[in-house]
C-alpha cells in the first residue's frame, strides 16, 4: 500500500528485476568499485556476494498504480494447470469467464491511437482490417537487441486473443510477419 495525496492509502503493485549485465560492461564490474565479499571458499571453488556501483546495478521497475484487486491478484503467485481446452470450453467457459474479468484494454487504444508510447512504435500499418502496430514489451531494456521482444497490436478490435482469429484473419497474419520481419 501506498499513501494517496489524499492521506488515504492505496494498493499499488511495484515489479522489480535486474536488468542484464551489459557484455561491453562486464570488465567494469570486476574491476570497478565493486566490493566483494566472500561467502564461501572449497579447493578452486569460491562463492561470492557482488556489490557493483551504483552505474552497473540497475533494476527495471515496473508501477501499477492505484492497483485494482484485480492487478494484485494477477501478480501475486499462482498455480499453473495445464488444460486442453476445444473450442466449445473457450466459447462456454473461458470467454464468459475472461469477459467477465477483464483487464481494460485501454492501454491497448491508446498506442493505436497515438495518445501514449507513440516515440515507441517501429512500425506501423494503418489499414483499418490487415493493419497493426509494433511496439517493443515492456519487458525489453531497451538496450540489448539480442533481447528485443515486440508486440504487435492489431487495429481490429474484435480480435482480443489469438483464439479470436480465423481463416479471415489470414492476410492480417501475413502482414504482421512480413512486415515484422
Amino acid at each position: 500500500q501506498v499513501s494517496s495525496p489524499s492521506g488515504g492509502s492505496v494498493d499499488a503493485v511495484v515489479i522489480l528485476e535486474k536488468t542484464p549485465f551489459h557484455e561491453e560492461k562486464l570488465s567494469d564490474l570486476l574491476k570497478k568499485h565493486t566490493k566483494l565479499e566472500l561467502q564461501m571458499h572449497n579447493d578452486i571453488y569460491s562463492t561470492y556476494h557482488l556489490y557493483p556501483p551504483p552505474e552497473l546495478s540497475e533494476i527495471k521497475t515496473t508501477v501499477v498504480y492505484p492497483a485494482t484487486e484485480k492487478h494484485l491478484q494477477k501478480y501475486l503467485r499462482q498455480d499453473v494447470h495445464l488444460i486442453q481446452e476445444t473450442w466449445e470450453d473457450y466459447r462456454d467457459i473461458t470467454l464468459p469467464f475472461l469477459q467477465s474479468q477483464s483487464f481494460s484494454l485501454q492501454w491497448v487504444y491508446n498506442i493505436l491511437e497515438k495518445k501514449a508510447e507513440a516515440d515507441r512504435i517501429i512500425h506501423e500499418n494503418p489499414d483499418p482490417a490487415n493493419g497493426f502496430i509494433l511496439v517493443p514489451d515492456l519487458k525489453w531494456d531497451q538496450n540489448q537487441l539480442d533481447d528485443l521482444y515486440l508486440i504487435a497490436l492489431v487495429r481490429r478490435r474484435d480480435v482480443k486473443s489469438l483464439r479470436d482469429l480465423t481463416a479471415e484473419h489470414l492476410q492480417l497474419l501475413r502482414n504482421v510477419l512480413q512486415e515484422g520481419q
